[in-house]
């Protein structure tokens, strides 16, 4: 995780686009100026954050079912749910599945765990719209290698 610049998924460990699921990893930092804050004494993964990394995952799978043709932006979170602390220095393994593409919109449900260990859920829906800017897509596609997005799975039909 790259916490100062919004990146909160470190590499795709799965992308199955038979079945609309994706599963990636996230290393929570052991140390960053996001724990001196919450809490002091018993730091832990603040939820937005976790919310966002699972948003983060439903993004890239939404991305490759969709061959990068359109860009998914946060619209709706729904029955999000913090079921456990993740510590720093966790690893934070997120899965996701697409349960509806359409009319503009996609709705996701992810979960995150540490081990066996559910901490984290939600219903997420994102609005689907053109890249609104060419250097946008460049930066997704440098962001894609960066966390290893398997770019065949998308080419090779």
């Amino acid at each position: 995780m790259n916490l100062d610049y919004f990146q909160l998924i470190d590499r795709i460990v799965d992308l199955n686009l038979d079945e609309k699921r994706i599963t990636v990893e996230a290393q929570v930092p052991a140390a960053h100026t996001i724990f001196e804050g919450h809490f002091p004494g018993f730091p832990t993964m603040p939820g937005v954050l976790l919310t966002e990394a699972m948003a983060q995952s439903s993004g890239w799978l939404i991305l490759g079912v969709l061959k990068f043709e359109r860009m998914p932006f946060l619209a709706i979170v729904k029955e999000a749910k913090m079921r456990g602390f993740v510590s720093p220095g966790s690893l934070l393994t997120i899965e996701a599945k697409l349960e509806h593409e359409g009319s503009g919109f996609a709705v996701t449900k992810a979960k995150g765990r540490v081990g066996k260990e559910l901490k984290c859920s939600a219903e997420i829906t994102f609005g689907l719209a053109p890249f609104p800017d060419p250097a946008l897509r460049v930066h997704m596609d440098a962001m894609a290698n960066k966390i290893g997005f398997p770019l065949q799975a998308i080419t090779n039909d």
